[in-house]
């Protein structure tokens, strides 16, 4: 068999050797400057198919080299060496080289060779798909709860304010024909204790020369007690209670008078004073929390 193949190898190496005669004869006559008859082919293409067609022969060079010295070896008798043995039972093909099979881990909706994957691509992805959106959405939804009630609760109130949501007056505390102040929601409320005769004299104005025309029973639940903003409706200031031409409030940022009735009667306020919600519980009124 050794023979066999040192014999196979010989004779491919002749063949070499023939063809490195030809090539070479070749590259003799272009650089000597000879015509040569190649149909069309260029002086560069037959340069560059030298060289390759050169350095492989060198190889069956190397090898014809090594056949023979096998060759001679064995019809000596003599042993060869492992490397030898090596280099001649090497192979350059393998056809027993068994290929893994993945059918086992492939879905059902894959295993069909003449179906192509993209066809099943939706279906695979559709549970992981669901899986990816629906998480996310809960997340995002959860976020977005979490961040509305972060902005909610630094928009509202503080506690100290939340605590006078509503107050209390005891009508015991203000004598007739007096005013009190209390502080509700961070805005001052003038509580007033009428007389009579301030109760006659607001019923008995003509609402039609107003310019924010209500009557004095709209403005009141009881006659004898006037709960208002102390807040001027022209831009904020505060009044001072008991003053002014007309016995009610008086506004000395910019001149604006107020009845007993808290309405608007001479200078730039548009509106009357305002009515906070109120309600009356026997000997209490309750600011903040209406009927």
């Amino acid at each position: 068999m050794a023979l066999t193949k040192c014999a196979n190898s010989m004779s491919t190496n002749v063949f070499c050797l023939e063809t490195i005669r030809l090539n070479l004869s070749v590259a003799n006559r272009i650089i000597n400057g000879h015509s040569m008859s190649v149909r069309g082919v260029n002086v560069r293409m037959a340069l560059t198919k030298c060289a390759n067609s050169m350095s492989t022969n060198v190889f069956c060079l190397e090898t014809i080299r090594l056949n023979l010295s096998v060759a001679n070896r064995i019809i000596n008798g003599h042993s060869m060496s492992v490397r030898s043995q090596l280099s001649l039972a090497r192979r350059f093909a393998h056809t027993d080289v068994k290929f893994p099979n993945f059918e086992n881990y492939r879905r059902d909706s894959t295993l069909d060779i003449n179906k192509a994957a993209r066809e099943s691509e939706d279906e695979r992805r559709a549970i992981s798909h669901a899986i990816y959106y629906g998480v996310g959405g809960m997340m995002a939804l959860i976020a977005a709860k979490e961040s509305i009630q972060g902005i909610v609760a630094f928009k509202g109130m503080a506690a100290d304010q939340k605590a006078l949501a509503s107050i209390e007056v005891k009508m015991e505390e203000i004598p007739e024909g007096q005013t009190k102040t209390y502080e509700w929601q961070g805005k001052p409320v003038f509580v007033r204790h009428r007389t009579a005769k301030e109760i006659q004299c607001e019923k008995e104005v003509v609402i039609s020369g107003l310019r924010d025309p209500q009557t004095d029973e709209e403005r009141v639940q009881d006659p004898e007690w006037l709960v208002v903003l102390g807040l001027c409706s022209h831009l904020g200031c505060v009044p001072i209670p008991g003053a002014g031409d007309y016995g009610g409030y008086f506004c000395p940022c910019h001149g604006t008078h107020f009845d007993g009735s808290g309405r608007i009667r001479r200078g730039p306020a548009p509106l009357n004073l305002e009515v906070p919600p109120y309600s009356i519980k026997g000997d209490t009124i309750v600011i903040g929390i209406s009927e």
